[in-house]
């Protein structure tokens, strides 16, 4: 994990990513790792997760991914658009791990593509995103 002072504020005030019990690990910059387990509080059917949670955990995995290539000129990013394709259900009581990776990083724009798998490997859903850096005492750091 990165012991960077912006990352481990990050980590502080994410009340939404510890109510879905998410936690990431950044490999390098542009790649994060998301990993959760799939509670049935996470339920929209007996047997699957909710989109909900799906979009959640992209966008958790695509903006940290972001954040990773900024936070060291003291940056943050927020969500311009993102775009998600469900491709099997995310089935209850499972572990998934989402990966992301930059595909292009312009002076304030990223662009941000992740997939999201199961414990076989197989691809639940994939997102891409838009994010913009800006300062990050604009969000409060």
């Amino acid at each position: 994990m990165v012991e960077h002072p912006l990352i481990q504020k990050y980590i502080e005030h994410n009340a939404y990513g510890r109510l879905l019990s998410m936690d990431f690990q950044l490999i390098e910059p542009g790649i994060c790792h998301y990993f959760c387990n799939v509670s049935p509080e996470l339920a929209a059917t007996p047997l699957a997760a909710h989109g909900g949670f799906v979009s959640s955990i992209l966008d958790a995995t695509l903006g940290v991914g972001a954040l990773s290539l900024v936070y060291s000129e003291n940056k943050v990013v927020s969500t311009l658009e993102m775009k998600i394709s469900f491709l099997q259900p995310v089935t209850l009581n499972t572990s998934v791990k989402c990966i992301s990776r930059c595909l292009k990083r312009g002076n304030s724009i990223i662009f941000m593509e992740a997939e999201l798998v199961n414990s076989q490997n197989e691809l639940l859903a994939t997102g891409s995103g838009t994010f913009k850096s800006y300062d990050a005492q604009k969000a409060g750091y």
